[in-house]
């Protein structure tokens, strides 16, 4: 089941940590330390609509979650201002589906947000996004590491 984090305010922390984890090294730490990231994802938790968060949930537990938000990195502002981030899903419940429909859902909120272009970054799963019809526009740099930047119109 997926739910709006605004649903499950509670989780905030925990996604906070798994995001940080997982992607501080692309961010500069003076802007984005684990409770910068904390706070931004309860900050999610206070609405639906972008910025935001979902959570994938199996029973109570989070497995996973995707933001819908103005900016990824400030280095890429001029690129879109609306972003598919933060896709996460618990490595013991990956191979299940569940980051497609979390990117399914994100796409969807975007497009009842009135979203016409969406954009994400993304340092290796390139195949991935495309098997679920994003455009691989090719690479950029971010903080050092390669990333493809990549879009979708979505309906």
């Amino acid at each position: 089941m997926i739910r709006p984090l605004a649903e499950v305010p509670g989780l905030a922390a925990t996604l906070a940590a798994w995001h940080h984890a997982h992607w501080g090294h692309f961010y500069d730490p003076s802007d984005w330390s684990l409770q910068a990231a904390t706070e931004e994802l309860r900050d999610h938790a206070t609405r639906r609509g972008r910025p935001t968060t979902l959570v994938a949930l199996a029973g109570d537990a989070p497995v996973g979650s995707v933001s819908l938000v103005d900016e990824d990195a400030p280095e890429f502002t001029p690129v879109g201002d609306a972003w598919l981030a933060s896709l996460f899903v618990r490595p013991d419940c990956r191979g299940r589906g569940i980051g497609r429909a979390l990117v399914r859902e994100c796409v969807a909120l975007a497009a009842r947000e009135g979203v016409p272009r969406l954009w994400l970054f993304t340092p290796e799963h390139v195949d991935f996004y495309a098997a679920l019809g994003w455009r691989d526009l090719g690479t950029a740099t971010l903080r050092g590491h390669a990333v493809h930047l990549m879009d979708i119109l979505p309906a």
